[in-house]
C-alpha cells in the first residue's frame, strides 16, 4: 500500500484522518505522513493495510507500475450503514 492508496481507501470508506489513525492505533501525524508518501515501518504499514483490509478494501498492483484499490460490495454496504 502507497500514501495514494491509503488516501482513496480511507476517503472511499468516509473515514477522516482521525477515525483511520484510531482504528489502526496510530497518530494521525503517522497517516498524514503515509499519505504524504513518507516511509513508515513496515509493521506500522501492515497494521494500517490490514485495517483498511478488514473494511473490504483490496489493494492492486500491475506489472507496468499502475496502482489502485478495489471495494469490497459486502463490506462497503457496511460500512456505509446499508
Amino acid at each position: 500500500m502507497n500514501g495514494v492508496q491509503c488516501k482513496l481507501a480511507r476517503v472511499a470508506l468516509g473515514w477522516g484522518v482521525r477515525q483511520l489513525a484510531e482504528t489502526a492505533n496510530v497518530s494521525t501525524q503517522t497517516i498524514s505522513r503515509l499519505e504524504r508518501g513518507e516511509q513508515l515501518r513496515a509493521s506500522t504499514l501492515d497494521g494500517v493495510r490490514q485495517v483498511f483490509e478488514a473494511a473490504g478494501i483490496e489493494f492492486q498492483w500491475s506489472e507496468g507500475g499502475d496502482f489502485g484499490i478495489m471495494i469490497k460490495k459486502s463490506h462497503a454496504m457496511i460500512s456505509a450503514g446499508v
